[in-house]
């Protein structure tokens, strides 16, 4: 191979998990894009046609079908002497599913290549629906380039990087589907760097970007040469299509430097996450705009502030629901919240429907003079409006409630059944007034609402984070860290409010588990499976089952032993 240069497009694209004809219309689009750029090759991220992760999906045989089937289309395409593509989908090989990675070219499947170490932790979980393929070879890329390929985790293992070294491969190529939590950006550049150094190639760490249910990937892709230098970074949260220019210098390929882009950290990065995951979920789920109650409070003030960033201020619609016992200070906070934020805003009385509930009751149990219970009955009431309301307008209903309120029980949510969505559900009291406060002096990039104050001083000053919150955050962190009670108490917490603490989180109907379920970005484990409320993009119609075509097929899933395809 004595080639001297050649140009790799990046897709950081955006999937819809089950959208096979969407997926495959998005790399004809960036392939045709890239070919006008020169590109020789497009990049796109793990299992980029099926949409990661596919999970119970990927087992549907008619999905496998549509994936081959696809994939196939695509390769024929790709006789018109532009980009090859390099694609992640479902494959069914030797009656075993693979998470796999197909390079695209000539009209034919020149090479296929599987991922070798499931991801199996507490974000994602391969193992039910995919095997773990053979240490791979490189593949060859039009004589002109060994072409390693370490998907997702694989990077995270050294022999499988080191099997791809010593069977010739000249530039590590890593699709990604890495889900975004505090730290990640971290923990992939240092596993890309130790690859790096034991292999001394150079390496494209290409990610997924875009929300699906309480998972958030984050993009932030990026090259590093054989030295461990960062020549290009791309921008977090958001789609881009880059090209990396590649030269042949004494033997070893190195990429021209290219533009590194600033990526969101801290505060920044969550309230971007938080942002990105509404957007998608409302886009995803084919609902078009977001209702949401404002109550006067500091989370759904500050998610109202994430909705119009998500969707801009014509698709949201805030609903101002008082009682008697709503001060009037409070609900002009709340409405100078949503004239702030250029948000609709309507105010639905709700004392004919508790007082009709309470009548219904009252031939059962006693209501009158029943604080809690009327409190309760406002809640339930709030909670059916909001989602009769969402309903008729065919929009999300978004259900704000940190982790810290739903614990204590200090905020009154519809529930899960109400069919709502919590953007705020991994985020700590604390942490809701530094977002708040951020928010008025900062949005991202690609936000849709206004700048400058949109968070009205008076909500602001009354959700300060000030005793008990900034001492329950601190347990239930220490909670999330597994540490038990004693631990807890000896780092010099009340024993009784860290006992109170734990009974809540162990209570079956803890306001927690009975509250929309919503974003992750904390590093900590679900409370069972994962929950993902947008209905997978595929329908089983009744089609015959697909037969692929061998004769497309060039080479798959050779072994270190087998580096090259034929």
């Amino acid at each position: 191979m004595i080639a001297t240069s050649f140009r790799l497009a990046l897709a950081q694209s955006n999937p819809v998990l089950g959208d096979v004809a969407g997926n495959a219309g998005l790399v004809r689009e960036a392939r045709r894009r890239a070919g006008q750029a020169g590109a020789e090759l497009v990049m796109f991220p793990e299992l980029f046609l099926s949409g990661h992760p596919p999970d119970d999906l990927a087992l549907k045989s008619a999905f496998q079908d549509a994936c081959r089937k696809a994939c196939e289309e695509l390769a024929r395409e790709t006789a018109d002497g532009g980009p090859a593509v390099l694609l992640g989908l479902p494959w069914l090989e030797g009656g075993k599913l693979y998470n796999a990675c197909a390079l695209l070219d000539g009209g034919v499947i020149q090479s296929v290549r599987f991922k070798v170490a499931l991801a199996d932790d507490d974000l994602l979980d391969e193992t039910r629906s995919f095997a773990a393929g053979p240490l791979p070879g490189p593949v060859p890329f039009r004589d002109r380039v060994r072409l390693g390929l370490p998907i997702g985790h694989d990077l995270g293992h050294e022999e499988v990087v080191e099997c791809l070294a010593e069977t010739g491969a000249e530039i590590l190529l890593s699709p990604q589907g890495s889900p975004f939590r505090r730290g990640a950006g971290d923990e992939r550049m240092n596993a890309t760097v130790a690859r790096v150094v034991e292999s001394e190639l150079p390496l494209v760490h290409l990610n997924q970007v875009g929300g699906r249910g309480e998972l958030v990937f984050d993009g932030a892709s990026f090259v590093l040469d054989d030295g461990r230098n960062l020549t290009h970074q791309l921008p977090a949260f958001r789609e881009t299509l880059v090209m990396v220019d590649w030269v042949r210098e004494a033997g070893r390929w190195s990429c021209r430097p290219g533009e590194i882009a600033a990526v969101e950290t801290g505060d920044e990065a969550d309230y971007a996450a938080c942002v990105l995951g509404l957007r998608d979920h409302a886009a995803k789920s084919g609902r078009p705009g977001i209702v949401l109650g404002l109550s006067g409070s500091i989370d759904t003030a500050l998610a109202a502030a994430m909705a119009v960033d998500a969707l801009g201020p014509e698709n949201v619609t805030c609903v101002l629901m008082p009682s008697r016992r709503t001060a009037p200070q409070i609900l002009a906070a709340a409405q100078a919240c949503a004239r702030a934020l250029g948000a609709r805003c309507e105010i639905l009385g709700i004392e004919g429907a508790v007082k009709a509930v309470e009548a219904a009751l009252s031939g059962v149990v006693g209501t009158g003079g029943n604080v809690a219970l009327e409190s309760s009955l406002e809640s339930h009431v709030c909670g059916t409006l909001l989602a009769a309301l969402a309903d008729s307008l065919g929009w999300v209903l978004a259900v704000p409630a940190g982790r810290s309120g739903m614990v204590c029980g200090d905020a009154a949510h519809p529930g899960e059944a109400a069919g709502g969505f919590n953007p705020l559900r991994d985020l700590y009291a604390t942490e809701l007034v530094r977002l708040a406060a951020l928010r008025n002096r900062w949005k991202p990039a690609d936000a849709l609402g206004p700048d400058g104050i949109v968070i009205p001083d008076a909500l602001l000053a009354g959700g300060q984070a000030l005793p008990p919150h900034d001492v329950l955050d601190a347990i239930l962190a220490a909670f999330d860290r597994g540490q038990r009670v004693s631990e807890i108490v000896a780092g010099g917490h009340d024993r009784e409010a860290v006992v109170a603490v734990e009974r809540a989180l162990a209570c079956p109907a803890y306001r927690r588990r009975r509250a929309a379920p919503g974003i992750r970005i904390a590093a900590r484990k679900p409370n069972g499976e994962r929950f993902d409320p947008i209905a997978p993009g595929f329908v089983d119609t009744g089609e015959a089952a697909y037969q692929p075509d061998p004769a497309l097929v060039r080479g798959v899933g050779r072994g270190g032993g087998e580096s090259f395809d034929f």
